[in-house]
């Protein structure tokens, strides 16, 4: 069986498939552990921040406001933390009339002096760059670039007597926040590419064992499409949905493969029959030629043989159509009918056919939803056959009962019988139970196939059984009945063989 490109099969596809599942999912996980560590560790600096503002706050008294009393006591606090650097955080006390006081040299401008009465700003200071920034942040959180690294910076506005006289800005480096982000982006990079190689090699290794019994089917199929119906898969794998896949193409392949003997065992009957027919009329035909002398009584002879086995002819290929039309679906058109007139008229019918003691019981008095000349069809069949099956004078019984919405008519006799053994066959196109008898004689074994075809289209059921009598019962049943209360039920009847 021909292959395409590996990269198009079932296992690469699965593999494939499982690969991009497994990125988007690391994707999404990285994504969100990325911006969450980044989100954490800025927290983290944010309570950080915000205790120390308090602390500045409350541990510095801001009485007397004065600018200079302010800058001196925001100077002696500084003096106690240590210079802004990488381990430290930055302070800024931005008072108002007054100037800056930082940790951080430089900053503020040049300072005179080395004391901390010195070191004191009057005035409004030349500030750098970076102060600029400082002094025009928002007060709350914000990021800023200080130098060369992100600072994450709190601006907290001091008010006394309902106006404000200062603003302390506490930054840290944020530098924190990257490397943790960074970490985390080596730690998805390497066990992600580790993760996604194996969860490629271990999906192309599941893909091939899910895939193995599909390709069997397929080998399976193809040895079937070239004509050998013996073939099965027969899985022997846990029960899972590839197993009952299995095991429904092998009953699908069971019942293509009886299809196909049913198919090959009715052509070859149906040219049997046929061939028989044929066979008579041509050698009618050359007996005729051979003749010197054909006389009238000759011709009229081979007219009456030629006539029986064309009508013989005809019949069975109506009884194919049927069969064929059955197969379509479209063998029925149901209609509403009264049962008992049905069947009464029927019955009148059938005594005149032949020399037999017929009986019909009670009829229960309904309306009934079927195909009148298809029902009236199936009961002729199966009278002729209790007909053939029985000798003069035997008996051929219709019995007729309903039950929850649903008619049996059934047809006894007292003949020799349908063997238990063939019970279930008889209803097969061509076959007989009596296989010594000559083909010549009887029917062709349709009769009993059109009537399961016909009930079968009805939606009703149709068996084989033994009569009270000893002999054969053949019974259908029919949905679709209605009862009558009102109608009076007819008496037994019973017609002696003339």
């Amino acid at each position: 069986m021909p292959e395409g490109p590996w990269w198009r099969g079932l296992r690469a596809r699965l593999a494939l498939s499982t690969a991009v599942i497994l990125v988007a999912a690391l994707g999404t996980a990285f994504a969100a552990t990325y911006r969450g560590t980044g989100t954490q560790v800025r927290n983290q600096i944010d309570g950080d921040l915000r205790q120390d503002s308090a602390a500045f706050v409350s541990r510095i008294p801001f009485y007397p406001t004065t600018p200079a009393a302010l800058t001196h006591a925001a100077q002696s606090y500084l003096d106690q933390q240590t210079s802004f650097g990488a381990t430290a955080r930055l302070y800024v006390v931005r008072i108002v009339g007054g100037g800056i006081v930082t940790n951080q040299p430089g900053l503020a401008g040049p300072a005179s002096g080395t004391t901390p009465a010195d070191r004191l700003v009057a005035g409004p200071p030349r500030e750098s760059d970076e102060s600029q920034a400082l002094r025009t942040a928002k007060p709350g959180f914000s990021t800023l670039t200080f130098g060369e690294e992100p600072l994450r910076l709190v601006v907290v506005p001091v008010v006394r007597d309902n106006r404000t006289v200062a603003t302390i800005a506490i930054g840290e480096s944020a530098a924190s926040v990257a490397r943790a982000q960074s970490g985390v982006a080596r730690t998805f990079a390497i066990a992600g590419t580790l993760t996604l190689l194996a969860a490629i090699a271990l999906g192309f290794v599941l893909a091939s064992r899910i895939s193995r019994p599909l390709r069997r089917m397929a080998g399976t199929a193809a040895r079937v499409t070239a004509g050998d119906l013996s073939q099965r898969i027969a899985s022997t794998a846990p029960h899972d949905e590839v197993r009952v896949l299995a095991d429904a193409f092998d009953r699908m392949l069971d019942r293509l493969e009886d299809a196909f003997a049913r198919q090959r065992g009715f052509v070859a009957d149906a040219s049997h029959e046929l061939r028989t027919p044929l066979t008579v009329i041509r050698g009618q035909l050359e007996v005729l030629a051979r003749q010197p002398a054909v006389t009238r009584e000759d011709v009229g002879h081979v007219n009456d043989v030629v006539r029986t086995e064309v009508l013989r002819m005809e019949r069975l290929v109506e009884d194919l159509l049927l069969l064929a039309r059955a197969d379509e679906g479209e063998l029925v058109r149901p209609a509403a009918l009264d049962l008992q007139t049905f069947v009464t008229e029927l019955f009148d019918a059938l005594t005149l056919t032949a020399d037999r003691a017929f009986e019909l019981g009670e009829v229960p008095a309904g309306t009934l939803v079927a195909d009148e000349d298809r029902i009236a069809q199936v009961v002729r069949n199966l009278a002729r056959n209790a007909v053939e099956h029985t000798g003069p004078g035997g008996l051929v019984r219709i019995a007729v009962a309903a039950r929850d919405g649903r008619v049996e008519i059934a047809l006894e006799d007292d003949g020799p019988g349908i063997p238990a053994a063939q019970r279930d066959r008889v209803f097969d196109r061509f076959h007989r139970t009596d296989t010594a008898r000559a083909r010549g004689q009887g029917g062709a074994g349709l009769g009993l196939a059109i009537a399961r075809a016909i009930v079968a289209a009805h939606g009703g059921t149709i068996s084989a059984g033994a009569s009270p009598e000893g002999g054969a019962r053949v019974a259908f049943e029919l949905p679709g009945f209605r009862p009558s209360a009102s109608a009076p039920r007819p008496k037994p009847r019973r017609a002696a063989a003339s």
